[in-house]
């Protein structure tokens, strides 16, 4: 029984099951791109993603199940790329989300989130027009804002119930001004001006009560999706440290079906040895 070459083709028929609805959720996007940039901005690596997988399963499947050599070196050569991606993913997510974090608040249970605490790549490219508009596009479909409201017993939350929160980086710096502008509670994202100075933080000149715009625009905004994408993206390595382990043990499955299919092809027979002679003896008891 060649117990490897079928244990990888059944890994692979399943990972082909799992790129259809991947795939499936790349072409849904693309056909409604049309309404958001933030659609837009995530159908391709979808379906990118989608078609790599059921293209590299459909080799290692074929190349396990019909014992096809040269099908098992293409598997072995992208899986061998896939891990080394994987490592390099995994030590790039570390580095680049090594800085920042949010800062306490006297008398409010959230943090809040400056952009200069944060520098380096991902600061750099989040901040950028290019990319800010799409993403600000993500934030505002994703209704994180238009969610934030709570009653009780039919009550709005007051101020103080509201301060008590603990709110996620995306509420706390997108669905609300910063608290040093002084601003007074109205609502979750409805706030007035005080009748102290205004701070000389851009972000409070940024901030508006139209639910469209709220502080999309702010600074503070984008440093907290740099502290979401930090905290996502630290779980996300943890996640592929395990990925990449199982990937490791199903190449060295892969290698050895890959083997058991060149064995074949050289008729090479399996558990014994076999031994040869060019020229047979002529002589005969």
């Amino acid at each position: 029984m060649r117990t490897s070459n079928h244990v990888v083709g059944v890994l692979n028929f399943l990972t082909f099951l799992l790129s259809v609805p991947i795939l499936g959720g790349g072409i849904w996007l693309s056909s409604r791109a049309s309404s958001t940039d933030c659609l837009r901005f995530l159908q391709w690596p979808l379906i990118v993603i989608g078609v790599s997988i059921m293209v590299v399963s459909l080799a290692g499947f074929a190349g396990a199940c019909y014992r096809n050599t040269f099908l098992m070196r293409v598997y072995l050569l992208v899986m061998f790329v896939v891990i080394g991606v994987l490592i390099g993913f995994i030590i790039f997510a570390y580095v680049v989300t090594d800085k920042g974090s949010g800062r306490r608040v006297s008398n409010r249970a959230y943090l809040e989130y400056y952009l200069e605490d944060y520098s380096g790549w991902l600061e750099e490219r989040v901040a950028s027009g290019s990319y800010w508009g799409k993403i600000s596009s993500c934030v505002r479909d994703s209704k994180v804002c238009a969610n934030m409201g709570r009653t009780f017993n039919g009550v709005p939350e007051t101020a103080d119930m509201f301060y008590l929160r603990s709110l996620s980086p995306i509420q706390s710096s997108c669905c609300k001004p910063p608290t040093e502008c002084g601003f007074i509670y109205q609502n979750e994202t409805v706030w007035t001006l005080g009748s102290g100075l205004m701070a000389s933080n851009p972000d409070c000149t940024r901030w508006s009560n139209g639910q469209e715009l709220l502080c999309y625009s702010c600074d503070s905004c984008k440093a907290g999706v740099l502290a979401s994408l930090k905290k996502s993206w630290r779980k996300v390595s943890v996640i592929n440290i395990v990925v990449m382990i199982l990937l490791v043990i199903v190449y060295i499955i892969a290698y050895a079906a890959y083997r058991n299919n060149r064995k074949m092809d050289n008729d090479e027979p399996y558990g014994e040895a076999r031994m040869t002679k060019a020229q047979p003896s002529a002589f005969h008891l």
